[in-house]
């Protein structure tokens, strides 16, 4: 399964430059959020696949006016042709907003999919806006990672951890794939192309 990632800015390579057929061979589009709902909308109506997104920390708009077409994995485990996703919207609290949490609030979200979890066995990836705590994430707090991110990898393993959230004009030093144990972490910051055996668990 070929998968695109996108988050925190539009790719031009995808929306000012698009030509016909040039998201084709794509199985599937996840979307970290920050990402206007006219460019999510684009990306689901050209492509031949699903758009599976998380609200990003400037997202608050999405709760009454979602992007059309787009399937929202915030907060729940999704399973698309047995691949698992778990999403899990936001960033860390630095401000009010409907799309921010505490590291305690992160943690009472997570546990409350501690069901489904156990239910599907785990999941492949973990689908976030922010980055875990300690992996290229940074001190401030409005780009400080969580540290329940950092328990879910070690714990479950997934094959794959995508988030946003961290902009590659930050440092010259911002990685956009780290590998952690069995997890391939990837910034997904403007759009990331990555390959994953559905049928290898």
């Amino acid at each position: 399964m070929r998968i695109l990632a996108v988050a925190d800015v539009e790719a031009k390579y995808y929306y000012d430059y698009y030509t016909p057929g040039k998201l084709a061979e794509f199985d599937l589009i996840l979307a970290c959020g920050d990402l206007r709902r006219e460019y999510l909308e684009f990306l689901v109506t050209m492509a031949r696949c699903p758009v599976l997104y998380v609200r990003g920390n400037h997202d608050d708009i999405f709760a009454k006016r979602p992007p059309e077409g787009c399937v929202c994995v915030d907060g729940r485990l999704y399973n698309y042709n047995g691949l698992r996703v778990l999403g899990l919207g936001g960033s860390y609290r630095y401000r009010q907003g409907e799309n921010m949490y505490t590291e305690v609030q992160m943690r009472r979200r997570i546990r409350r999919l501690g069901w489904s979890i156990w239910k599907n066995r785990g999941f492949d990836i973990l689908l976030t806006h922010a980055p875990a705590r300690g992996i290229n994430d940074f001190d401030s707090l409005s780009h400080r990672g969580f540290e329940c991110f950092t328990r879910l990898l070690d714990r479950y393993k997934p094959r794959f951890f995508v988030h946003g959230h961290i902009h590659k004009n930050y440092g010259a030093r911002i990685p956009q794939r780290t590998q952690r144990g069995e997890t391939m972490i990837i910034n997904a910051c403007e759009y990331c192309v990555f390959d994953i055996d559905v049928a290898q668990k």
